[in-house]
C-alpha cells in the first residue's frame, strides 16, 4: 500500500512540477514575503517527486535525495516570476536549509530543526504537513491622515476683504471693451489671504503627496499594511530632493555620517579600474580581490540595511511590480526618497559601483565561482535588503530587488522630477490670494492631492487647447449667430477675434469659402450695354479718302 501511494505521489509530483512551473505573480500588497513562503512550501510538497529508496541495507519509502530537491527547487525558482533566473544554486541550497529547520522537511529517521543540510546524496522526506506560516497577528498600522487646513474657517494672523461686486451679464460687446471672456453672471466675492505656510505646513504637504503618489503606483487602497506612516520623516525626503549635487548625489549636512575616505577611495579604485587615481600602493596579484574583500566587509558590518527596516515590507510590494518595469522603477524612486540621507547617498555610491564593476571588463574575476555579476548581488544584498525578523525568503528577494537596482539605478536613484513638480506648484498655490464666492459651501480654490496617469505630449497638448479653448469657441459662436449687430460691426469684431485667437478661429472657419457663408455676396445685375453697342462692334478708327493730300 505505501509502494502504491509513494508510486502516486511521484506521478503527482511530476504533473505538479510541470503546473507549478506556470507563471504566478504574487502582487504587492500587505505580508507579501510570507505568502511567497507559503505558495513556494505548497508548490515543493507538491511537485517534489517521491521514489522508494534503500539505504544501510532498509527500504524508504516516498523520500527523495538532498541533490535531487536542489535540482527540482532551483528549477521551480528559476522559473517562478516572483523569483527569476537570477536565482543561484547557492541560494536554493540556504532556503531548502531554511526548510530543514522549520520542519517543512526532514531526515528519513525524523530529524529536523538544524540548518545542516547538504547538497549531497542523504535523504529527506516531508512529515504528514509541513507548517505554513501564519499571518502576523499585529494591529495593523494606524492610518495616518493629514488633514489639510479649512481655509473657510478664519484664523488669527488671517484677513478677509469683503469687496462689494455689482452682479452683472457679460455679452460680447463689453468682452471687447473690456477684454475679458467671461459669460454669465459674476456673483460677490471676498479676497481671502492666506495664512503663512510655516515650514511644518511645507512638511506635511511633501510627506502626504509624496505617500499618495506611492499608494497610487503600487496600486493599494491604503498604505497602512505595510508601512507605519509615523515613522516617515518628511525632512528626509525635503533634503534628498534639494540638497544634491549636479550627479544627483545627496550632500551630507552632517560630514560624519559620510563614507570613511579609505572605503569611497576602495569603491572608485574598483569603478574607475584599471584608472585608479586614488591609489598611490603598488599593485599586486590579486590587489583587486581585496579591496573589493575591504568594501564588501565595510558594507556587511552595518547594524541596519540601507533601506531600513521600517520600509522592507514597502520594497518587498515593490517586487510585485517588476513586470511593469515602468511602475517598478517609479515606486522605487518614490520609496527611495524616504530613506534617510545617509542611507539613500551610500546606497547611490554602492549600486553605481556594482553597476560600473557588472559592466567593465577590463577588472579581473573577482572570485573563481561565480561571475562578476553574480558576486555583485550574493556580497551586497543582504546589507541592502533584509527584515528585522529575518524573514524565511530573505535572500531571494533581496537578490531580486538588488538585481532589478543594479540595472535601473540611474532613473531610479534620481529625484522624481514630475512629483517634485507637482507638490511645488501645490505649496506655490496655497501661498496665493484666493477668491472666494458668496454662498459656496467649500472651498474650491484649494484641490485635493491626487495623481493621475502619465499623458503623452500630444494628449497634454490637446487637453489643454480643448479644455482651455471651448470659452472662445462659444464667443466666437455668439458673435457669429448675432443678427443684431451690423454687417460692418460684425466683419470688424471676428477680424479681431481672429488676430487674437487664430487657432479657435480656423477651428470654426477653416476656409475662406466657409467665412464667405456668413457674408453672402448680393445678386447685382449688370446694366445692359446699348443697343447699338450689340448689333456692331466697336471697331478701330479708319483713314477716308477725304483726308487725302
Amino acid at each position: 500500500g505505501s509502494a502504491l501511494s509513494c508510486v502516486l505521489s511521484g506521478f503527482r509530483g511530476d504533473s505538479g512540477a510541470y503546473r507549478a512551473m506556470e507563471p504566478r505573480l504574487v502582487g504587492p500588497g500587505p505580508y507579501r514575503a510570507t505568502r511567497l513562503w507559503n505558495e513556494t512550501i505548497e508548490l515543493f510538497r507538491e511537485g517534489m517527486p517521491l521514489r522508494r529508496h534503500r539505504s544501510l541495507f532498509k527500504n524508504y519509502e516516498c523520500c527523495f535525495k538532498a541533490s535531487e530537491a536542489v535540482d527540482w527547487l532551483h528549477k521551480l525558482l528559476r522559473c517562478n516570476q516572483n523569483f527569476g533566473p537570477e536565482v543561484t544554486r547557492n541560494q536554493t541550497i540556504q532556503l531548502l536549509k531554511k526548510f530543514l529547520k522549520n520542519h517543512v522537511i526532514e531526515d528519513i529517521k525524523g530529524r529536523w530543526g538544524k540548518e545542516d543540510f547538504e547538497d549531497d546524496g542523504h535523504f529527506y522526506r516531508f512529515p504528514p504537513s509541513s507548517p505554513l506560516k501564519p499571518y502576523p497577528t499585529r494591529s495593523p498600522y494606524r492610518k495616518e491622515v493629514i488633514k489639510f487646513p479649512d481655509w473657510n474657517i478664519p484664523e488669527a494672523g488671517t484677513s478677509q476683504e469683503h469687496i462689494p461686486v455689482k452682479p452683472l451679464m457679460m455679452n460680447s460687446e463689453m468682452w471687447f471693451k473690456r477684454h475679458s471672456i467671461a459669460i454669465g453672471e459674476v456673483p460677490a466675492c471676498r479676497l481671502v489671504h492666506r495664512q503663512d505656510l510655516t515650514q511644518a505646513n511645507i512638511e506635511e504637504r511633501w510627506k502626504s503627496m509624496t505617500l499618495s503618489h506611492l499608494q497610487k503606483v503600487l496600486g493599494l487602497d491604503s498604505l497602512e499594511e505595510i508601512l507605519d506612516t509615523k515613522l516617515v520623516n518628511p525632512k528626509h525626503i525635503i533634503h534628498n530632493v534639494y540638497n544634491v549635487n549636479k550627479q544627483g548625489i545627496v550632500i551630507l549636512e552632517d560630514k560624519t555620517k559620510e563614507l570613511p575616505h579609505w572605503v569611497l577611495s576602495a569603491m572608485k579604485c574598483l569603478a574607475n579600474w584599471p584608472s585608479c587615481s586614488d591609489l598611490k600602493q603598488p599593485t599586486y596579484l590579486g590587489f583587486e580581490r581585496d579591496v573589493f574583500k575591504t568594501i564588501a566587509d565595510y558594507y556587511g558590518q552595518m547594524k541596519e540595511p540601507l533601506l531600513t527596516f521600517y520600509l522592507f515590507d514597502v520594497f518587498v510590494s515593490v517586487l510585485g511590480l517588476l513586470q511593469k518595469n515602468k511602475k517598478a522603477i517609479e515606486a522605487l524612486r518614490v520609496s527611495c526618497l524616504l530613506l534617510p540621507p545617509e542611507n539613500r547617498k551610500k546606497l547611490q555610491l554602492l549600486m553605481k559601483m556594482m553597476a560600473r564593476i557588472s559592466l567593465n571588463k577590463d577588472l579581473p574575476p573577482l572570485c573563481d565561482t561565480a561571475g562578476t555579476r553574480t558576486l555583485m548581488v550574493q556580497a551586497f544584498s543582504r546589507c541592502i535588503l533584509c527584515s528585522r525578523d529575518e524573514v524565511d525568503l530573505d535572500e531571494l528577494l533581496a537578490a531580486k530587488l538588488v538585481t532589478f537596482l543594479m540595472d535601473n539605478c540611474q532613473e531610479i536613484l534620481n529625484v522624481p522630477s514630475s512629483l517634485q513638480t507637482v507638490i511645488e506648484e501645490h505649496v506655490v498655490h496655497l501661498r496665493r490670494v484666493q477668491i472666494k464666492y458668496a454662498d459656496a459651501d467649500t472651498d474650491t480654490t484649494l484641490p485635493v492631492p491626487s495623481f493621475c496617469r502619465q499623458i503623452s505630449t500630444d494628449e497634454f497638448e490637446y487637453q489643454r487647447v480643448n479644455g482651455s479653448q471651448e470659452p472662445l469657441a462659444a464667443l466666437l459662436e455668439e458673435i457669429t449667430m448675432n443678427k443684431e449687430i451690423s454687417v460692418k460691426d460684425k466683419k470688424k469684431k471676428l477680424k479681431q477675434f481672429q488676430k487674437s485667437y487664430p487657432e479657435v478661429y480656423k477651428e470654426r472657419f477653416p476656409t475662406p469659402e466657409s467665412e464667405a457663408v456668413l457674408f453672402p455676396e448680393k445678386n447685382k445685375q449688370k446694366p445692359q450695354l446699348l443697343m447699338w453697342a450689340l448689333k456692331k462692334p466697336f471697331q478701330p478708327f479708319q483713314r477716308t479718302r477725304s483726308f487725302r493730300m
